[in-house]
């Protein structure tokens, strides 16, 4: 299957086009979609940073609510408050209702829920994070785990990116392990470093509800997060989206196309309307001839697993342990396209044997580590039933499209 090995090579591509009225990225490799976001243009972008005004105090929940310009409120949890730059008073360890102080968004509103800020403010590019510091112990270059342990040690120790850590959190992306040199690394973190300067720098003269960063755009966010050995080319028949990739695109190296062709349109040569429908589908099926129920409720995402029209030979135990495993790396598939997220229950069919349980479990681990957004398999209870949580970034791919 392809998923398995999406990390080692490449025939991938990003296809930007129109679907349902909507602006669509997606990242597509062997006819599967491995990702989908629905782009906005929304003014409150996750990632702008504001100077916002403390517009209530929610003691029984622990939050504040921040208002950001034209009574649009966000959620701030109180465990922000101690790194509050406050801008129109000397700060006193704690919130009062019109207090001026910098936030970012760092998540969308989902359903009845406002988006959320924090005051620990961070840039992020293709390569490299930057961001303000929780912590005096906070000094060493941060490199994702996803890389292999000599990248990890030589970007640890690589002098500009340790300068900037001396001030700022500096994380390095997996994305970095694919150059062969150092220098889009160390001068993307140097400009991220300087914007943060320059943004703390003026905050204190700046109107409330001034907005002092725009995230990017989010076509370019979607291409500078997608892993880049999973993808050879960006693709897009839309002439404005074409324009705002392309300095992004020159800058990192990353090929970009402009579609045009008027009798096949892009979304119908890589058939986008039918993956995207089998992402939207209750029923998803296994090459093998079992399937999945995949059903999101309000509290959890439960997924069953079946044998289905699979024919079992005379060791059944074998046979479910197949049909499992392959179960585990579709599972794994969709819960990123189809951006699934919270807590996720998952009803493996039985196995007598305890072992081929524990290598089910360590497996869908390792497929889950190769999820660009933090997910984990905690365990396998008492019913037999495996727990996941994926963290929750963005509403999924469902509610986008609604």
């Amino acid at each position: 299957m392809c998923y398995t090995d999406s990390m080692t090579s490449s025939k991938g591509k990003i296809l930007i086009l129109k679907y349902r009225e909507k602006l669509l990225a997606v990242l597509i490799r062997c006819s599967q979609i491995l990702s989908a976001q629905v782009l906005k243009p929304d003014d409150h972008a996750v990632g702008n940073i504001y100077v916002g005004k403390v517009h209530s105090i929610s003691p029984n929940i622990a939050a504040a609510f921040v208002d950001l310009g034209g009574g649009y409120l966000t959620f701030l949890p109180f465990s922000e408050v101690c790194h509050a730059r406050i801008t129109n008073r000397q700060p006193s360890g704690h919130l009062k209702v019109g207090d001026e102080l910098l936030v970012q968004i760092t998540k969308e509103p989902m359903k009845t829920k406002q988006a959320v800020v924090t005051t620990r403010l961070s840039l992020a590019g293709q390569y490299a994070v930057v961001g303000m510091k929780t912590a005096k112990k906070e000094g060493s270059v941060q490199v994702s785990a996803k890389l292999d342990r000599k990248k990890q040690e030589h970007f640890r120790n690589a002098s500009v990116l340790t300068q900037i850590a001396e001030r700022y959190i500096l994380i390095v992306r997996t994305n970095a392990g694919v150059l062969s040199q150092d220098t889009p690394l160390l001068a993307e973190a140097q400009t991220l470093a300087d914007t943060l300067d320059r943004i703390l720098e003026i905050a204190a003269t700046r109107t409330c509800y001034s907005c002092l960063y725009r995230s990017k755009p989010d076509c370019v966010s979607f291409v500078e997060n997608a892993y880049r050995i999973e993808y050879d080319e960006v693709v897009t028949d839309l002439p404005e989206i074409f324009s705002t990739l392309q300095e992004t695109c020159e800058i990192n190296k990353i090929p970009l196309r402009f579609y045009e062709d008027s009798f096949l349109p892009l979304y119908k040569l890589y058939s986008v309307e039918a993956r995207m429908q089998e992402l939207l589908e209750k029923k998803v099926w296994l090459k093998s001839g079992g399937y999945l129920i995949i059903e999101p409720t309000e509290a959890l995402i439960s997924i069953d697993v079946n044998t289905g029209k699979y024919e079992a030979g005379k060791d059944s135990e074998e046979t479910f342990f197949k049909i499992n495993m392959e179960a585990a790396e579709m599972i794994a598939l969709h819960l990123r396209a189809r951006n699934l997220s919270g807590m996720i229950l998952i009803d493996f069919i039985n196995m007598k044997r305890k072992e081929k349980e524990t290598f089910l479990l360590e497996h869908m681990r390792r497929l889950l580590n190769k999820d660009p957004i933090h997910a984990s398999a905690l365990d396998i209870t008492a019913l037999g039933l495996m727990e996941l949580t994926r963290k929750k970034i963005s509403p999924s791919l469902a509610e986008q499209l609604k």
